[in-house]
């Protein structure tokens, strides 16, 4: 068992001398053991089912001996080492920044500025503090390359590194490593090999990763292949990707930050339209419903006709216990029973997100207008009528909200509490309102 001695040193190993030369053999890990069935293992090994409970049972000990109570800093009365995003307003929304030790994910669809925010954390963790912790942070791409020009432009015109940093502490584009991960097989290579060299060779402060989900939707689809069997191998890839990257996170004190993809919530048919559920005294979500019968279903069905029984007393499963409900509270869309826009959801699932500590959505909204007429119109009715006909798309409006975190409370329902954001030749930039104008925003965001 290679890991036994690393994850237990003082493991008394002399006393199951016979079976882990077996156990070893066939790559059998203190994961397979602790998660696996002993009948399973002693099936796969030919060993006794009782030497492998009693060497379970003493692992199991030995781990409960082995835990000490994690006392994290902001407990201790001490401020939690962050990441600054080169924006004050953006890190008192995020708790003082991104923080080191943990996993934190951003979360959005394409175009939403997840990249904008990982260049800004390369070039802010080479900082000195406050803004960075002075360390070299190294960029995992498992899509498109590493962005040196759009680094190289908020270099040049972002306001904190030119006017409050000495030119000694500049961040440089040499500092900042990169690894390109084009599919599954290269991915586990260079992060269970190539990665722990570097981190024991480089001061890398900061591993981000874009984005997670890219290369588990391409190897996960195969054609031929059960999606029960191909939902289960991903599962287990998951949370072997977590535990790694927490492992990292915790040993070297520092950041790991994850860009994902979202997809589109469908609504099944025959559900409720959300913006009409509120006026009840309980709220269902459209994904809830569906533990509900639909309306006229088989109306002249004799049930003796059937080979099975179906109660026609039978209680649907409550609504608050299923995970088409819960998943509102944790992947960020769908918390404000009010509004109307189109519902996402995370990519990989719940179990992925038991793998993060923080989770940040990112949100846009288009914002249309008529275009000034340059010239005559040509038709009799080539005419704007009211503005809604030849609109055109002006701007992109775009927040930023806490779903999830264990050092500042999340930003709330909907898009009230999220912070609205820009993107500049310089980085990323709050939008900051008065209350009059606060109180406007919000009326368009719900009638949008």
């Amino acid at each position: 068992m290679t890991d036994l001695r690393r994850i237990l040193p003082t493991f008394p190993t002399a006393s199951f001398a016979a079976l882990l030369p077996t156990v070893e053999q066939h790559a059998i890990t203190t994961t397979d053991l602790l998660t696996s069935h002993p009948a399973d293992i002693a099936k796969q090994t030919q060993l006794p089912i009782l030497d492998l409970k009693r060497l379970i049972a003493t692992i199991q000990a030995s781990l409960s001996n082995d835990l000490k109570p994690t006392v994290f800093p902001e407990e201790q009365g001490n401020s939690l080492a962050c990441i600054s995003t080169l924006d004050p307003d953006l890190d008192a929304a995020l708790g003082g920044g991104v923080p080191t030790g943990r996993i934190t994910e951003f979360a959005g669809e394409s175009g939403a500025g997840k990249t904008q925010f990982l260049l800004s954390l390369c070039l802010a963790v080479q900082l000195p503090a406050p803004y960075g912790l002075a360390r070299q942070a190294l960029y995992i791409s498992t899509e498109s390359g590493l962005s040196t020009s759009r680094l190289s432009q908020i270099l040049r015109a972002n306001p904190i590194i030119n006017q409050r940093i000495d030119y000694v502490d500049r961040p440089s584009l040499d500092n900042i490593l990169s690894a390109s991960l084009p599919d599954l097989e290269s991915q586990d290579h260079i992060l269970n090999y190539q990665v722990p060299v570097l981190l024991e060779r480089h001061n890398v402060g900061l591993i981000i990763l874009d984005s997670v989900a890219a290369n588990y939707r391409a190897e996960f689809e195969r054609e031929g292949s059960s999606r029960g069997s191909n939902m289960a191998a991903r599962s287990n890839d998951l949370i072997k990707l977590g535990a790694l990257l927490r492992d990292w996170a915790r040993r070297h004190d520092l950041a790991v930050v994850a860009a994902n993809q979202v997809a589109d919530r469908f609504a099944p048919v025959g559900s409720t339209p959300r913006w009409s559920q509120h006026q009840g005294a309980t709220q269902e979500t459209p994904l809830a419903s569906r533990s509900n019968a639909p309306k006229g279903s088989m109306p002249s069905t004799p049930t003796s006709s059937l080979p099975f029984s179906m109660p026609n007393e039978e209680t649907p499963a409550p609504p608050a216990l299923a995970l088409d409900h819960q998943q509102r509270w944790f992947t960020g869309w769908g918390d404000d029973p009010l509004a109307t826009y189109a519902l996402k959801t995370p990519s990989l699932g719940l179990v992925w997100s038991t793998q993060i500590a923080m989770r940040i959505a990112l949100f846009k909204r288009p914002v249309y207008g008529v275009p000034h007429r340059t010239a005559a119109p040509i038709m009799a009715d080539d005419e704007f009528a009211d503005g809604e006909t030849g609109s055109t798309l002006k701007v992109w409006r775009r927040w930023m909200k806490v779903v999830f975190a264990p050092h500042v409370q999340s930003s709330g329902q909907g898009l009230q509490g999220a912070t609205e954001f820009e993107i500049t030749l310089g980085g990323l930039k709050a939008v900051i309102k008065n209350k009059e104008e606060e109180q406007t925003s919000g009326d368009e965001k719900n009638e949008e």
